[in-house]
């Protein structure tokens, strides 16, 4: 009966010193986590809204991402993301967007961070095609601290 008492007394003091968790995921719960979270969130909802300028406020002055191709024709950086959205949104209706963030990792001593995030789209572009359109895809966003403020590097 006192092992018992202790084996339990054991497990309570171990499950005490686990680190917290945002509620319904695996991401640790600190203020970093929960900014990055919150940078994702209004990435996803100016997405929604076809809202250029809201994402080029979201991006760190040092963004850039190739597109996915070696092309350098094609590259977005801080400088021309706007307009590159804001025509691309002009061809696009009704998106809509959900990201599943898998996890986060932070290197401190450059105040860096990366997000494992799964995100699922759907939109329609009339001038192109008639039927809905979707695609998903696990990709990774990284960030970096800007004046004290996350700020997207790439993978949007």
């Amino acid at each position: 009966m006192h092992n018992r008492f202790l084996a339990l007394c054991a497990v309570f003091l171990l499950a005490a010193c686990a680190p917290k968790r945002i509620a319904g995921t695996e991401l640790q719960d600190t203020d970093d986590t929960r900014a990055i979270l919150a940078v994702m969130e209004r990435y996803r909802a100016a997405l929604e809204a076809r809202d250029a300028k809201a994402i080029q406020a979201l991006v760190s002055p040092k963004f850039r991402d190739d597109g996915g191709t070696e092309d350098p024709e094609d590259d977005l950086t801080a400088a021309n993301i706007g307009p590159h959205l804001e025509a691309l949104f002009t061809k696009l209706k009704d998106p809509k967007v959900e990201i599943n963030v898998r996890r986060v990792q932070f290197r401190e001593d450059e105040e860096v961070a990366y997000a494992i995030y799964y995100w699922n789209a759907s939109w329609r572009m009339p001038g192109l095609n008639a039927r809905p359109q979707q695609d998903s895809e696990l990709e990774q966003m990284i960030f970096q601290k800007v004046d004290g403020d996350w700020k997207i590097v790439s993978g949007i």
